[in-house]
């Protein structure tokens, strides 16, 4: 298509283009990538750099698909797909998108918001909160990254949960994430709850059910936001220690050793040993089982000029670690269901 037909505005790019990377574009000898073009505005959605570096070698045309999309689902997608590939957006560059996709689609869960922003979902529930945008109508539902609504406050759907499992103790799972409209991880922590005899409600939810539980600690199970289990407090008297607190009421140091535990337990297994994806988990779990004093050696010598990348690359790959939890447990429960 002709190269001034385009309109190059609109980019999620804060600073706009990069000079030396359209420089690098325009001397590939090889023809570019197609852009993505959204139809009826003719606005770019993904190429900004592509077209730049077209002009400058002289070109008049440029291949290019077209998304026939809305303007906000344009602008999701050039998100998406800068986030993916190419060069990647800055963090600010991503969090000014979170603010303006959560403004387009207040409907979305933060943890689909985060998927489309490469952003943490804490980090897009901090955004949320600071605009104000957060719904406090108990009936308020969000959508989820697997395409379900699900409620924001999830004490009714807990509560329901509850009277099913005192009536009915032998409903499976999934039997009673249905009647009570909660996800299946939130029927297990509830039924853990009742249990243990504790309360069906995690303490962020009872000291404040019309707002959204604070992600610096791990989110109820269940939620749009997440569908890990709710965290277990601290035993109490616990004396104090001088080391960080971790969410699980123990300090980092007391957790690493029972991973190394964990992960030899887990090697030893044939089923895991003797296939080759099951290699490959135990590489990936075996990294995480540094000692406390190595993780510290390690952040006090990161350079100062990589500390912003090294950090967003770690959130990123929590969350991913967040969401391969909450499929492996999915699985699980669907098998017991």
């Amino acid at each position: 298509m002709e190269i001034d037909a385009l309109r190059p505005t609109g980019s999620p790019r804060l600073a706009g283009e990069r000079q030396e990377h359209i420089e690098l574009l325009a001397a590939v000898p090889t023809p570019l990538p197609p852009i993505i073009v959204h139809r009826p505005t003719m606005r770019v959605i993904d190429g900004f750099h592509r077209v730049r570096a077209a002009r400058l070698r002289g070109d008049t045309t440029i291949a290019a698909r077209f998304f026939d999309g809305d303007e906000s689902d344009a602008f999701v997608l050039a998100v998406q797909l800068n986030v993916t590939h190419g060069l990647p957006l800055a963090l600010p560059d991503r969090q000014s998108a979170a603010e303006r996709i959560m403004a387009s689609h207040p409907h979305w869960s933060d943890r689909r918001v985060a998927s489309v922003a490469g952003i943490a979902p804490g980090t897009v529930g901090e955004i949320r909160r600071r605009l104000g945008s957060g719904a406090a109508d108990p009936e308020a539902r969000r959508l989820g990254q697997d395409g379900r609504m699900r409620p924001l406050d999830g004490t009714a759907g807990r509560l329901r949960a509850g009277e099913l499992l005192s009536r009915q103790p032998n409903l499976s799972l999934r039997q009673v994430a249905r009647a009570a409209g909660i996800s299946p991880e939130t029927v297990r922590d509830v039924r853990n709850r009742l249990r243990n005899g504790e309360d069906l409600l995690p303490r962020s939810r009872r000291r404040d059910s019309d707002t959204e539980p604070r992600h610096a600690a791990a989110p109820e199970a269940g939620t749009s936001e997440d569908t890990r289990p709710a965290p277990v407090p601290a035993p109490r008297g616990e004396p104090a220690t001088g080391r960080r607190a971790h969410p699980l009421g123990r300090s980092r140091a007391d957790v690493a050793p029972d991973r190394v535990v964990l992960v030899k337990r887990l090697a030893a297994d044939p089923a895991l040993r003797f296939s080759e994806t099951g290699r490959c988990l135990l590489r990936l779990l075996a990294i995480h089982t540094v000692r406390e004093e190595e993780w510290e050696a390690i952040i006090g010598n990161v350079p100062p000029h990589c500390s912003g990348v090294v950090a967003d690359l770690a959130v990123q790959l929590a969350d991913k670690w967040a969401d391969f939890a909450t499929r492996v447990r999915s699985d699980v429960t669907a098998s017991v269901g």
